[in-house]
């Protein structure tokens, strides 16, 4: 598909995320991307980020008296409005903190919602924005965190149940069956690379490649995003309290920087029919004026 004529169709991108940064972090390039050529991006939110850290020693509250969750807001919107996304939600749950973390067991945390229930909060912004494509983590959240988990849960139930007349959620609205669902990637060899980089510095990388790389054969999707680095780096240096100075995306070379960030990695899981060669458009192959499919696809 044309992206110079997205203007006149309003194709529209979910991105499900656990917590405030991760939409810089694995899709601050397509969103950026998507929203300057004119189609609709939306973002949809687990949590509020309240388990999180201060991670920068440097960071300084915009006022005094902030809670962790009020300054990730702030700094949330600081990013939306860099990377011109049109519109969030939240979820409603509460952080869960890290893996084996007391946070785990709070009764209002993510790791812990009724699956159905939040898959209902789910279906109601998918049906209410009614998005062409959805992206989210692969099953394993990418690096194992609860939230990140439960949002690949809930997210594959969602479209799903979106499109599915048995499902109701207490609102008058439409079924909609997204036309592609995808989880955000980092091919293994690539990650395995900067993992020896940092070694060799003989520096902790602090990351694990074998467990957040994807195979490169799971990868359907390479969306170049280049043009949009700067951007994507911008709406990431929003997020000042998660920014440690010594980490290693602020440690990388401007080079590798832009050969690790410069391209964001896709794995299609519903949508793309079988391919000799990679996609470069989350959206190829679908009809601006796609109608909703009664029947909801089955899902693994």
């Amino acid at each position: 598909m044309n992206l110079s004529n997205a203007k006149n169709y309003k194709l529209t991108l979910l991105a499900v995320h656990a917590h405030p940064d991760d939409e810089s972090i694995s899709t601050g390039g397509i969103l950026a991307k998507y929203s300057a050529k004119g189609f609709r991006t939306i973002l949809a939110y687990g949590t509020g980020g309240e388990a999180g850290d201060i991670l920068n020693p440097e960071f300084v509250a915009p006022k005094p008296g902030l809670n962790i969750k009020e300054i990730r807001a702030i700094e949330l919107a600081a990013a939306v409005k860099v990377l011109t996304v049109g519109t969030v939600y939240f979820l409603g749950y509460r952080d869960s903190g890290m893996a084996g973390s007391p946070e785990n067991h709070h009764p209002q945390a993510f790791a812990q919602a009724d699956i159905q229930e939040a898959t209902a909060r789910l279906v109601e912004i998918i049906r209410r924005v009614r998005p062409h494509v959805i992206v989210t983590y692969n099953e394993k959240g990418t690096y194992l965190h609860p939230d990140h988990i439960m949002a690949n849960k809930v997210t594959l139930r969602a479209f799903q149940a979106s499109g599915d007349a048995q499902f109701e959620i207490g609102e008058a609205l439409g079924l909609w069956q997204p036309a592609k669902l995808y989880y955000t990637a980092i091919p293994r060899e690539k990650i395995r690379r900067m993992y020896r980089i940092v070694k060799e510095r003989g520096e902790e990388p602090g990351f694990d490649p074998e467990v957040i790389g994807t195979p490169e054969e799971k990868i359907s999707t390479v969306v170049d995003v280049r043009q949009y680095l700067s951007q994507k780096l911008k709406a990431l240096n929003c997020h000042q309290s998660q920014m440690n100075p010594n980490s290693v995306i602020r440690r990388m070379s401007e080079e590798l920087r832009e050969e690790v960030m410069g391209y964001e990695h896709f794995e299609c899981v519903h949508g793309c029919p079988a391919a000799a060669t990679k996609e470069s458009d989350l959206f190829e192959g679908i009809s601006p004026c796609k109608k909703v499919n009664p029947n909801a696809p089955t899902l693994g």
